[in-house]
Order: C-alpha cells, then sequence, then structure tokens
C-alpha cells in the first residue's frame, strides 16, 4: 500500500510548523556528552604512563602514591553521595581484598615495564590482556573455550614477538615486555575479579577498596626504598591518582550510560595509541619499526576480540 500523501494547502498550520528547527534544542556538545566523557577517559587512562619516566621514582613508590591519593578521592566522593560502604558478604571482602592485591602487581609491573623500556612496549603489551582472558575466562566460569580466541591468542603473542628485537633477559626490551607481560596476566585476573562484582555494586565502590587495599599492601615499601620526596613529587603523585586515575575512571562509568559497550570496548582500544603518541610528543621516544609491527597486530587481534565479544552478547 502507498503511504498517504498531503499537499501543503491541506496541511494543518501547527503540523507544518513542527518541521520548523525546534530553538534551545539539546546542542552536539549535549547529545555526545557521554561520548566525550569516555575519550576523554581513555586519553587520560593512556597517559599515566609518562608519569613513570617524569617522576624519579621507583614505580612501586609511584603507585602507592597513585592509589593512596585515588582511594582517599574516591572515599571523599562516595562519603559526599552517601553511597553505602558496606559489602553484602565476608567472602566478597575477601575476593575484593585479593583483588586489591592484583591491582598492586598490575600497575606496579606495569610502570616497571615502562621504565626500564619505553612507553611504546608498556602499553602495547598491556594491550594483550586478551590473550590471558581467553585461556583464564573459560576455566574460572566453566565457560566454553572457542578456538578463534585461542588463535588470537597465538597471533597476540605472534605481535609481543615482533617488538622484541633481543630475546636475552640483559635486554631492557625483553625486560620490558616480561614485566608488560605480568601487568596484562594481572590485568586479565583483575577484570575476571571484578566481573563478580559488577552485578552488585557500584564501579566506584568495587575501585575504592581495591585501591585502598592496594594502598595498604605497598605501604611498606615506604620503609625499604625510603625515597625522598620533594614538592614536585608529590604534586603529580597527587596529580596522577586523581586527575588521571580517579577522576578517569568517573568519567569512564559515566559514559557507559549513554555509551555501548562495543563502543566504549573500541574507544579503550585507543588507550595505546594515545600513550604511543603522548611519548612521542613529549618524550620524544620514537618507535622503531618492530614496535609499529608489533602493535599494529596486537591492537588489531584486541579489536577483533572486542567486536567479537560484543556481537556474541
Amino acid at each position: 500500500m502507498l503511504p498517504r500523501t498531503e499537499t501543503p494547502r491541506t496541511r494543518p498550520a501547527d503540523t507544518a510548523a513542527d518541521d520548523r528547527p525546534r530553538e534551545g534544542g539539546p546542542s552536539w556538545m549535549a547529545k555526545n556528552a557521554g561520548l566525550l566523557a569516555t575519550h576523554l577517559a581513555v586519553l587520560l587512562f593512556g597517559l599515566v604512563g609518562l608519569f613513570a619516566k617524569v617522576v624519579a621514582l621507583p614505580a612501586i613508590i609511584l603507585v602507592l602514591g597513585r592509589t593512596f591519593f585515588s582511594s582517599a578521592f574516591l572515599g571523599a566522593y562516595l562519603a559526599f553521595k552517601k553511597q553505602r560502604f558496606a559489602l553484602k558478604t565476608r567472602g566478597d571482602y575477601a575476593l575484593i581484598v585479593a583483588a586489591g592485591v592484583i591491582l598492586a602487581v598490575h600497575w606496579t609491573s606495569f610502570m616497571q615495564s615502562i621504565q626500564v623500556s619505553t612507553v611504546a612496549v608498556g602499553t602495547l603489551t598491556l594491550a594483550t590482556f586478551p590473550l590471558f582472558s581467553a585461556v583464564l575466562e573459560p576455566i574460572l566460569f566453566h565457560e566454553k573455550m572457542r578456538a578463534s580466541d585461542i588463535v588470537c591468542a597465538l597471533v597476540m603473542l605472534a605481535g609481543v614477538g615482533f617488538i622484541v628485537d633481543d630475546f636475552s633477559l640483559d635486554g631492557t626490551m625483553a625486560q620490558g615486555v616480561l614485566w608488560g607481560l605480568l601487568s596484562a596476566f594481572t590485568y586479565a585476573l583483575l577484570s575476571l575479579a571484578n566481573r563478580r562484582f559488577s552485578s552488585g555494586y557500584p564501579a566506584s565502590l568495587v575501585s575504592f577498596y581495591e585501591q585502598a587495599t592496594a594502598a595498604v599492601v605497598l605501604l611498606p615499601a615506604l620503609f625499604v626504598f625510603k625515597p625522598v620526596l620533594s614538592a614536585f613529587d608529590i604534586g603529580m603523585l597527587a596529580v596522577m591518582g586523581v586527575v588521571f586515575t580517579a577522576i578517569a575512571h568517573t568519567l569512564f562509568i559515566s559514559g557507559l550510560r549513554t555509551v555501548k559497550v562495543r563502543t566504549a570496548g573500541i574507544i579503550t582500544g585507543l588507550e595505546s595509541v594515545y600513550g604511543v603518541v603522548a611519548a612521542m610528543l613529549f618524550l620524544g621516544e620514537i618507535p622503531g619499526i618492530r614496535e609499529i609491527v608489533g602493535g599494529c597486530v596486537i591492537l588489531a587481534v584486541a579489536l577483533y576480540s572486542t567486536l567479537a565479544s560484543t556481537r556474541g552478547n
């Protein structure tokens, strides 16, 4: 059946007026606020690696400062929002403390990877975490392992192999890759632990407990390394913890209210790109051809995994 058509002469004046542009409607900025918040959060996450080069402190002290300031900010934010801090079961307390320990290892190994090599190596090897998730998730959650996940994991390993030009443990590149892979492995574990909490608790509350636990776990490092902190060091740690961690996390969570998970996953893949570009601009670290090729392979597989996962969901 053909649609009915009306001539302009028979059309009511008020209906025709509805087609006119309406004043006071939402601006482009307002309609895309969630998308912009997600991009800004990922940009901030990608720039964190620069602190490992700019602040002359051991990686473990950097992470201690980061978790201290971030958890303090998140605690104040949750108190202001009158968020209930209590968890539901004792098992949840045990699991979230374990997750906090894993977080401490994850961030410390990430910073160490960058300090012994480059920002590109640290961020690109961290992007291999889907490799470990593909193996761990079916085991821990009794899910069927897909052949495509195994293929993606092997291709990612090939990408890591491209990055390493010297497989000797004496080489800084190999050390950076190993620390980066440890960071990716612990990030995969942390993501699987957070899967347990995602349906029962606000993400900000989970982050507060995990980061506060990490700060407590790393506190003895102060007595081992006995760092001498300048005003610049403390300021940088505060900025890293508040702006590049707590606020970035809050922006990312707020963006997920309007941004599809599939889109957010693709945007998250830009974290490594932001980190490498920032290192080029601010530190003069120009990635070699091996890093570029290996990074492209890793990011391409990570993007494919994200698309395949969200399509399946």
